[in-house]
């Protein structure tokens, strides 16, 4: 088709669209029932948002409506793709995926409260880990009593593992 043919205020590029939290390829997308049931209401509210732009009667929308469909495919793929652990079911005795661990940070006295979710799930402020972070894969499998190291480009952190829920 000639370009002549093409009105040059509809024409719109494919908008960067920054991508969801990092999974490594073949890595399962674990998550847990509360993480699920986020991006489920993610899900729902990027619908909403999508009907009432393609609603309303204001032009130059077309960005906008492209952004929130590209970001329904990434999210669909998150969830369509997602395995819901559910941490009542596992061991306590060991750091698994959903658990919740106190941690004593060095030798002091001063710890920290961590679950390990899922990619999507985590939020440090909300002492929410991800299970394929540095800190999340060290923890894996250890005991209460036992030290996690992780090491650092320059040295290690040391913590103790105090309790698991």
């Amino acid at each position: 088709m000639s370009r002549a043919f093409i009105n040059e205020d509809q024409q719109v590029d494919t908008p960067f669209v920054p991508p969801r939290a990092d999974l490594p390829k073949g890595v399962t997308n674990y998550v847990t029932p509360e993480g699920f049931e986020a991006l489920l209401k993610e899900k729902e509210e990027l619908l909403e948002r999508l009907k009432e732009l393609n609603e309303g009667e204001e032009h130059g929308k077309l960005t906008e409506i492209k952004i929130l469909h590209i970001e329904l495919q990434m999210l669909e793929n998150r969830i369509i793709t997602a395995n819901i652990i559910e941490h009542e079911e596992q061991d306590k005795r060991e750091v698994r995926f959903g658990s919740t661990v106190l941690l004593q940070i060095g030798r002091g006295k001063k710890t920290r409260k961590l679950q390990i979710v899922g990619v999507d799930e985590a939020d440090l402020k909300a002492g929410k880990i991800a299970f394929t972070s540095p800190l999340g894969e060290v923890m894996m499998n250890k005991k209460i009593g036992e030290r996690v190291v992780l090491k650092l480009e320059h040295g290690e952190s040391v913590f103790k593992v105090l309790e698991i829920e």
